[in-house]
């Protein structure tokens, strides 16, 4: 709590990102079983930690490791670091460098890896390498325990490590769908879901088993070979990569069953076996198993999901959500799901890619009591899964929105930069009173209408991932976001009782999301072209609209200093929303259709690139309010109470409020809260 008797909610600021503690209320109030519930499935989404580092980085486990090691070691954990690395001996340059480690630690911890999570950019240690092996030197002479591989010296440690951390031009990219010349998508892409000889062209005539769940790399004779991620199962399937870190998923998800419900023990338990065989068939039957789920008030997902991570779109990255039910921000998004048919049957695109029939749709409003892997600490706010196109057509998805991660950004935000970048008064004014409505609004409508939408054109083969490739992730989150965009003003909503004021929350949407594809220009502090496929679908509707429509002025405005401020402006909000409706009405057609070509084009032509000086105002105007460009979350913590012979029996929650101290608990280099 804050000095006034607040919560507390921003922590700190670690270069452009703002740490924020996350609040789950409601844990308490659960029954005593389903909180042992939440608990064991809480440490299974802790036990998945290391598989998501080493997909992002192959030093990313490493990294952390030696990093931790040296800083525990050399007393710089804590408000009191400086303190503590005095009496561990070090003087005042190495105090200085140690700060400069701990500033690079907290962005590792942040990001999950050496790549930031939105940009998929690279950041190195600030500082000397000889400086650094000093410290990592007299940290081992006070019993750090180094990640050496086999009979590797400290020396040929950061030899291997050496360009990971310093060298900015060594792999620059986490993922990379707009390669440099003389590098194809997989090539220039740093991401640990291919071996470093494998080229994309290498893999167009490859049949991958394991597509979603597997590693491609070169056996010893030159050929390709899948390296699947799972437990193994009996003496009838193998292990694979991850075994290890699986196997200690599966043992807390065996745990849980007994304290779930039927629905839930029946997904966890088809989640265990693809878990054990990493069949594709196994996971299928995990994903019609976790849809079918709708009632339990707790849930999880635990897994390789989403396909952002692999320039190919293919692999999924491992992440690991714990939820419980937030009953008293249910209401919009079922509203949204009880009349999806009404929305179906009205999507502005052409009627043979609407569902007859919209099958399934389950959606929640929860709080989240943990986020891990590809989720945290940088984390979604509204999910929609699973991913398979006809799974989804034939069985449903399910939809939820992240209430309290909503509710922590909100609390944490600064109006500044609604104030900088609005218009005028008055569209700043609206941003102010209807802004959190709009986000709730078009959240719950991508997610729960938008994702779920439409279906493949009669005779299309295959799902439209495998045909879109590269692109789909950016196309169908664009597809996502303009369902919502083209009905945020519809009448219907004040039918349901969404809102009172549609054309003013319609507008203010728009002011909204144009700005945004303007502002998130500040998380590029480099180059000229975006990699997110999240930030490179908003700024292709908003540059799709700029270039078709009148909707949309762009303004230069001249200041005291010789200086010019941009502002984007919308002008027409009823040609915005009919140019959101012709190119939903596209993008559909190229999801259904498979249309690879047209794809591509629209997304490299509107999606992709950004004017560097455009850039560099943004940054700088972010700057002059010290803004934030991204958010990362301290998750809360649960505390077990344990009967005389050691066994869970209830568990209570914490809120430490200290990113720091919550990683190192994480890795096992601290005790877990008591």
């Amino acid at each position: 709590m804050t000095a006034d008797g607040e919560r507390r909610y921003l922590l700190e600021r670690i270069d452009d990102a703002a740490v924020v503690q996350l609040y789950a209320d409601g844990f308490e109030r659960l029954p005593q079983g389903q909180r042992v519930l939440v608990w064991h499935l809480c440490q299974a989404a802790i036990a998945g930690r290391d598989i998501y580092l080493d997909q992002r980085c192959r030093d990313g486990v490493a990294l952390r490791d030696l990093l931790e090691e040296t800083l525990l070691a050399l007393g710089a954990v804590g408000a009191g670091w400086e303190a503590g690395a005095r009496t561990a001996g070090v003087d005042d340059a190495g105090i200085a460098a140690l700060a400069r480690v701990r500033r690079y630690a907290k962005l590792l911890w942040l990001h999950s890896g050496p790549y930031h999570h939105l940009t998929a950019r690279k950041f190195v240690l600030d500082l000397a390498p000889a400086a650094f092996a000093a410290l990592v030197a007299r940290a081992e002479q006070r019993g750090a325990r180094l990640p050496r591989q086999g009979g590797e010296s400290t020396a040929a440690l950061l030899e291997r490590l050496a360009a990971t951390l310093f060298d900015p031009a060594h792999e620059p990219m986490v993922t990379c769908k707009s390669p440099p010349p003389g590098h194809d998508i997989v090539t220039a892409s740093a991401a640990n879901l291919y071996g470093p000889d494998v080229t994309l062209a290498d893999l167009a005539g490859f049949r991958e088993r394991h597509a979603l769940n597997s590693r491609v790399t070169r056996a010893a004779d030159g050929t390709l070979v899948e390296e699947p991620w799972r437990a193994g199962f009996d003496h009838l399937v193998p292990p694979g990569r991850y075994a290890r870190e699986i196997a200690r998923i599966v043992g807390h998800l065996e745990a849980a069953i007994p304290h779930a419900t039927p629905k839930l023990a029946r997904s966890l338990g088809a989640l265990i076996r693809w878990y054990k065989t990493g069949e594709e068939a196994d996971f299928r039957e995990y994903c019609i198993a976790w849809i079918a789920d709708d009632d339990s008030p707790v849930d999880t997902v635990n897994g390789f999901i989403e396909t952002y991570l692999d320039p190919r779109g293919v692999k999924g990255a491992w992440e690991g959500i714990v939820s419980i039910d937030d009953p008293g921000k249910m209401a919009q998004i079922r509203a949204f799901a009880e009349h999806a048919q009404w929305f179906e049957d009205r999507m502005p695109f052409d009627p043979r890619f609407r569902k007859p029939q919209v099958k399934g749709i389950s959606a929640k409003a929860i709080q989240v009591v943990l986020e891990t892997g590809d989720s945290g600490p940088m984390t979604p706010i509204g999910i929609n899964l699973p991913n398979p196109q006809d799974i989804r057509e034939q069985y449903g998805s399910k939809s939820v929105s992240l209430g309290n991660v909503v509710e922590a950004h909100e609390k944490a935000a600064t109006p500044a930069a609604r104030g900088e970048f609005c218009g005028d008064d008055a569209e700043a004014e609206r941003a102010k009173r209807w802004k959190p409505l709009c986000d709730a609004l078009t959240t719950n409508m991508h997610e729960v209408i938008g994702h779920a939408s439409g279906r493949s054109a009669p005779g299309l083969t295959g799902d439209p991932a495998g045909h879109l490739k590269e692109h789909y992730s950016t196309l169908e989150e664009a597809r996502a976001d303009l369902v919502a965009l083209c009905f945020i003003g519809d009448p219907k909503l004040q039918e349901l009782g969404l809102v009172d004021d549609p054309a003013t929350v319609q507008r203010t949407e728009y002011e909204g999301y144009t700005r945004n594809a303007l502002t998130q220009l500040n998380r590029v502090k480099e180059g000229d072209q975006l990699e997110e496929d999240h930030m490179r679908n908003r700024q292709l509707i908003v540059r799709w609209l700029q270039e078709n429509t009148a909707a949309i002025a762009v303004e230069q405005r001249a200041q005291p200093d010789g200086s010019n401020k941009t502002y984007w402006r919308v002008i027409d909000v009823a040609a915005w929303h009919a140019g959101a409706c012709r190119l939903l009405a596209e993008v559909q057609r190229i999801k259904s259709e498979g249309d690879y070509a047209a794809g591509a084009a629209l997304v490299e032509r509107h999606g992709v690139k950004f004017d560097p000086a455009l850039r560099d105002e943004i940054v700088a105007r972010f700057r002059a309010h010290d803004l934030p460009a991204c958010t990362g979350f301290v998750q809360p913590e649960l505390v077990p109470i344990r009967d005389d012979s050691g066994a869970v029996i209830d568990a209570r929650i914490t809120y430490p409020c200290d990113l720091e101290t919550q990683m190192l608990r994480f890795s096992g280099r601290l005790p877990a809260p008591a």
